[in-house]
């Protein structure tokens, strides 16, 4: 379990609910660990200033969600937390590893809030 404030995503069924009920979303996929709590936060503020977004979380080592680790292993040197970006369940962007508030924001206003 993950200890966020963040809505959790624990099964395939939930993940695939998630994109098919909301427009816009966000999820992050990691673990309660160094590289990962920093962004949990960031993404936790950022809940609340982009309420047309719609934030979720999941947990790395979830046997259930191993689908989402696979849409990584093309990407060389991939690091959790996964960083996931939807418009009407299609994924528009993907970035991985330790990201600062404002490269979150950027790609937020770039990848969804730019193109509604």
């Amino acid at each position: 379990m993950l200890y966020t404030n963040l809505n959790h995503i624990e099964t395939a069924t939930q993940y695939h609910e998630a994109l098919l009920n909301n427009a816009n979303v966000m999820m992050i996929c990691g673990r309660m660990g160094e590289y990962s709590i920093p962004v949990y936060r960031i993404v936790e503020a950022l809940q609340k200033e982009y309420p047309q977004v719609k934030f979720f979380d999941m947990e790395y080592d979830n046997p259930e969600l191993k689908f989402v680790e696979n849409m990584f292993n093309d990407s060389h040197g991939a690091n959790i937390p996964f960083l996931l970006y939807f418009i009407n369940s299609e994924m528009v962007y993907h970035s991985w590893g330790i990201k600062t508030k404002n490269e979150i924001e950027n790609i937020i206003n770039q990848s969804i809030i730019n193109t509604l």
